[in-house]
């Protein structure tokens, strides 16, 4: 159970509100956020147009009731007082909803002396087609307004006439109207996201292309370039980019092409040892055991004892000269495979690859070359002996393997050699850091101008690529033969 301290010392968790955040803006591309900004500038404005609307339809709409209450309550007046003196109370009364029909916004309610209704008149209906939703009535609808007119003949009331508002009618225009230039609106805005996100597009082209050329020089590919945008500030950055890219072009050419001069001197030095220790020093241990062999002959004609303590210290000689000589080929052999440059590249290979099945019978090994030519030069016959050399190595002790393939190739037209060490075994940590003798392959096969790339996922074997261009390489090679 974990302490108190250790409770306190972990980092405070994000909150859901700042993860949604984090969500919605940003893990967004640039494009994605401009577009959320507009459509937020958009609702903003949506609600502010929307607030501006309800408030001017209940404006109009108490406006309009208040005008039609007004006009109504003179219309009512007028018609009883022209039509008392024409007709009776009761046909009046009975002739009177049809005078009143053609009001808007008013409902009239026609009830004789004892209060019992002779009619009720509707409301013309204007140019609305469908009804407001609810909750915009409620938004826009002013409070109801009633009157009541009297009729009365000579001082005696024989009926009333109840005025009542309703902005039903008044609401669906302002509702039409809403509906309307909603739509409008709705669309121009969809028509302004589609062109915006068009417009922000082939704007940040140049960036999409910038991080695409960034991720180019992060594999280093230096040859890459930007088109020049028609902005001027991208231009800029293109302008910079590309002047990067061709200073880092430069350096990488110089800095392979000394590369491929010290491998070449390394190589050049290797051999001119290797063939003194041949040359110099295998005749004089050859010698010394010659000597020694001779001595002990001679040592025959000694007395008992002189010839046993002359013939102990022979068989010293002996044992150290011979250790001397094998500790010579093992010399001779780390600096430069004796077979090197007097036997085909296939052959060494092929014999090396033999050479491990026999010594490690219980592994199964194979190789299969392509079509390869007889040599491609010290350097890079020197740098696949070594890669091979060190990747069956590295099978054998560390990846418990069953089956290890050797695989070389001569493609794309001749200019590149490609080999492949892949094996069965239990793979590679990907964050474990790189031994002495891998890092050496590397150095030696970006030193000619190569790619080394090792691949491996535990429990799945693991691969060791080369490919080495031949036309850099062969001239890498005379360029630092010529120095």
């Amino acid at each position: 159970m974990q302490s108190a301290s250790a409770v306190a010392a972990l980092p405070p968790s994000p909150t859901s509100p700042m993860r949604l955040f984090d969500a919605l803006w940003h893990r967004r591309s640039v494009r994605a956020q401009l577009l959320l900004v507009f459509v937020l500038i958009d609702v903003v404005a949506v609600l502010i147009a929307g607030s501006v609307t309800i408030w001017r339809a209940r404006v109009q709409a108490r406006v309009e009731m208040a005008a039609s209450m007004r006009l109504a309550d003179l219309l009512v007046s007028d018609a009883v007082h022209l039509a008392r003196q024409e007709i009776s109370a009761e046909q009046f009364l009975t002739s009177l909803p049809a005078q009143l029909q053609s009001m808007r916004h008013v409902r009239f309610v026609v009830s004789d002396a004892t209060g019992s209704r002779i009619a009720i008149t509707s409301p013309r209906r204007g140019e609305a087609g469908v009804a407001a939703p609810d909750w915009f009535s409620a938004l826009v609808a002013p409070p109801i307004e009633t009157r009541d007119v009297p009729v009365a003949v000579d001082g005696l009331q024989v009926g009333r006439v109840e005025i009542v508002g309703e902005p039903a009618d008044e609401i669906a225009e302002v509702w039409d109207d809403a509906v309307a230039i909603g739509a409008v609106a709705a669309l121009l805005n969809i028509v302004m996201i589609g062109l915006l996100y068009v417009l922000f597009g082939r704007v940040l082209d140049p960036l999409t292309v910038l991080a695409n050329g960034l991720s180019d020089l992060e594999r280093q590919t230096y040859s890459v370039r930007l088109p020049q945008p028609r902005a001027r500030e991208l231009s800029a950055i293109a302008d910079h980019f590309n002047a990067l890219a061709l200073a880092l072009e430069t350096v990488r050419a110089e800095n392979l092409r000394l590369s491929r001069r010290l491998i070449t001197a390394q190589d050049d030095e290797r051999r001119r040892t290797a063939l003194e220790l041949h040359d110099e020093v295998g005749p004089c241990l050859f010698g010394l055991k010659a000597n020694a062999s001779s001595i002990a002959g001679a040592a025959q004609d000694l007395p008992d004892k002189a010839r046993h303590t002359v013939a102990e210290r022979v068989r010293e000689i002996l044992a150290i000269v011979e250790h001397l000589q094998s500790i010579n080929r093992g010399i001779l052999e780390r600096l430069r495979p004796m077979a090197l440059g007097h036997v085909p590249l296939q052959e060494m290979l092929g014999q090396l690859v033999h050479e491990r099945a026999r010594q490690h019978p219980a592994l199964a090994f194979s190789f299969a070359p392509g079509d390869l030519q007889k040599s491609y030069g010290d350097s890079i016959d020197l740098t696949i002996y070594r890669c091979v050399q060190e990747s069956l190595t590295n099978a054998i002790r560390h990846a418990g393997a069953k089956h290890v393939t050797v695989k070389l190739e001569q493609g794309n037209a001749a200019a590149l050699l490609a080999l492949t060490v892949a094996d069965d075994g239990r793979g590679m940590d990907p964050t474990a850091p790189a031994g002495f003798g891998t890092r050496g392959m590397k150095e030696r096969v970006e030193g000619l101008g190569g790619r080394f790339v090792v691949e491996g996922e535990p429990g799945r074997g693991t691969q060791v690529r080369i490919a080495i261009p031949l036309v850099m390489a062969a001239a890498g090679t005379v360029s630092g033969a010529n120095g």
